[in-house]
């Protein structure tokens, strides 16, 4: 998926269950808030409430748990992607989570894509369900460099 452009990064996640996503993406977005990088969660469910369920359960000062709200977690695409837009022309890191099955995440990158301009970065870090992916793990995975991990972005090795 558009490895050659350089001002586009991609990189793979892989959740069990919403909790799942939300504690492999927690650390990672914390860290992103702190950097001052404008964080976009695109998802195909609504998020809000478990979200805050899982926050509550965190040992995270209350000025980071209302940061990591902020973000919103709800299922309003049409918004969020005027909110790319508006980041991009703004010339502001922008990482996307794209949250979903297989046809949401593609055409979330489509429609991330007509946002974007050349000379803007914008990582997207696309999150698929492990068992929808199941037996073609290989394949998905052979699309992107990098796998988000709860310990970070790590490299994805070729066998």
């Amino acid at each position: 998926m558009n490895k050659g452009k350089d001002t586009k990064e991609k990189i793979c996640a892989f959740y069990a269950s919403d909790y799942h996503f939300e504690m492999i993406s927690l650390p990672y977005i914390d860290k992103k808030i702190e950097d001052k990088d404008e964080i976009i969660i695109l998802t195909e469910n609504n998020l809000e409430e478990t979200m805050k369920k899982f926050l509550a359960n965190t040992n995270l000062k209350e000025e980071k748990r209302e940061k990591i709200l902020k973000l919103d977690w709800k299922n309003n695409d049409v918004e969020k992607l005027e909110a790319i837009k508006e980041k991009v022309e703004e010339a502001k890191n922008v990482i996307v989570f794209v949250k979903g099955n297989e046809q949401y995440i593609h055409n979330a990158n489509q429609n991330i894509e007509e946002c974007r301009n050349k000379e803007n970065h914008i990582k997207i870090i696309d999150c698929y369900n492990i068992e929808e992916v199941g037996e073609n793990l290989d394949e998905v995975m052979d699309q992107y460099h990098k796998v988000l991990r709860v310990t970070g972005e790590k490299e994805i090795e070729k066998l």
